[in-house]
């Protein structure tokens, strides 16, 4: 696996409106914190930019040494509407002075309030539940949870079976991986999840076939019948991309799962909340998700998740046998309604869309350059991935990736590691909030990048 380099480097010096780079990177000074990390934590959590956080608002991330970068990770897709919201610490302090900090599943009005503003922008708010969790991992479990719940008692247990897409990723708990469709996360899964199928993605590039005929004769050929599954679940968009479904591919999936009253779940959490120019990414498809799975942009900052679904399905359990210790905890619940009262009042969803129009040209731009090497660039409103693979060919190349991610960190542009089947994919995500011009100076920060790491290729 690439990893940074931890030795600090001389680079140059950056002083513009938004960014400021004035010391070697990584900052000297920084490396005894991540030495005593590596003697206290697990090397899994060793894997982003040597950046030690001090202080994050907007779309802009300081640390304690000077240093400024402009935030093109969002965390990891969360803060839609930016870091460090005055209004969101301001509803946070008030929680913070009554007191009241955990309830479990007693009631708090503020959990009303919340589970009504997402029952009002569900697809159908008078047949739509609300079910408030923790994270997104435990969402995409619920979910799977209710759709197996459903098929049983509906249908008998011949209904057993979960469809899931190759390269997904859905979380890191059990059912979550089951679900998944990366097979190197699986390793350590044995003898489990024998109901958990996967099938190909029509994403056009790692897979040519985006017809829905490749869904059904992937069924046939693990001998899976359309009567028996219980639930097909999809990333609205795949995150090792971003991949998104082609229009009638999602349009022939919706009809497959209404004929076969097969529950259909759209995994939204790295995708709602504005980020594709759209509330929900599913609504780029004109489709109607039985469950929509909810999580990271949902409040801009605490842990807070939520499954969103048909009023029967979401009924299944009775009073006291469905619910999580931490659900709808007051502290998170306040972050997302005062979230999502922002995304509405500012308009974030047409913001995210007019600024992509801008993100995406430019982007293709440096891709056309460079052809043999960013082979492939896909995405929607303030979410972006290109695929940087060994020159000629479509085969992944993280190395790469991985200098120019680094070498946009220097220059004063923060991503999280690249992603992908192969961390191969540089990841675009900045918050919703970002304006014009910092994020046209940002796409020039990525030229730049390009320009001097492959110049050498």
């Amino acid at each position: 696996m690439a990893r940074y380099n931890l030795k600090p480097l001389d680079v140059p010096e950056v002083n513009t409106k938004y960014r400021r780079i004035k010391t070697k990177l990584p900052v000297p000074e920084s490396l005894e914190i991540f030495q005593s990390l590596m003697k206290s934590e697990p090397q899994s959590m060793m894997g982003q930019p040597p950046i030690v956080w001090d202080r994050a608002e907007g779309f802009q991330i300081w640390d304690r040494w000077g240093n400024t970068w402009i935030d093109w990770s969002s965390g990891v897709l969360i803060t839609n509407t930016g870091h460090g919201r005055e209004e969101i610490r301001k509803v946070l302090m008030e929680i913070l002075k009554k007191p009241l900090l955990s309830t479990y599943v007693f009631v708090h009005e503020k959990r009303a309030e919340l589970t009504r503003a997402l029952q009002a922008i569900s697809p159908d708010p008078s047949n739509y539940h609300v079910f408030l969790l923790s994270t997104g991992s435990e969402s995409i479990e619920n979910s799977i949870k209710l759709a197996k719940t459903y098929a049983l008692e509906k249908h008998g247990a011949e209904k057993k079976y979960i469809v899931s897409f190759q390269n997904a990723f859905h979380g890191r708990t059990l059912g979550a991986q089951l679900a998944g469709g990366m097979e190197k996360q699986k390793r350590w899964i044995i003898d489990e999840g024998r109901t958990f199928i996967q099938v190909p993605f029509p994403d056009g590039y790692k897979n040519e076939d985006t017809s829905f005929d490749l869904f059904l004769n992937s069924l046939k050929k693990q001998r899976v019948k359309p009567e028996e599954i219980a639930g097909v679940i999809t990333e609205s968009y795949q995150g090792v991309g971003p991949d998104f479904l082609p229009y009638e591919y999602a349009q022939k999936l919706q009809s497959f799962c209404r004929t076969y009253d097969i529950v259909m779940i759209f995994d939204e959490v790295q995708a709602g909340f504005g980020r594709t120019g759209k509330m929900f990414a599913f609504e780029h498809y004109d489709v109607k998700p039985d469950l929509i799975v909810c999580g990271k942009g949902i409040s801009s900052s605490l842990p807070i998740s939520a499954v969103i679904g048909r009023s029967d399905i979401m009924g299944l359990y009775a009073a006291g046998s469905m619910t999580s210790t931490h659900s709808a905890s007051p502290l998170p619940v306040a972050a997302a309604i005062e979230n999502l009262k922002i995304i509405q009042r500012e308009k974030l969803v047409d913001h995210a869309h007019k600024m992509g129009g801008i993100l995406i040209p430019e982007l293709e731009k440096i891709q056309r350059r460079y052809p043999d090497i960013l082979g492939c660039l896909q995405g929607r409103g303030l979410v972006a991935g290109i695929q940087v693979v060994k020159k000629g060919t479509r085969e992944p190349d993280p190395d790469t990736a991985l200098r120019i991610n680094e070498k946009c960190f220097q220059k004063g542009v923060l991503m999280f590691a690249p992603v992908g089947v192969g961390g191969e994919c540089i990841k675009i995500a900045p918050p919703l909030i970002i304006c014009e011009e910092a994020l046209r100076e940002s796409i020039k920060v990525l030229e730049e990048a390009c320009a001097q790491v492959l110049a050498e290729r």
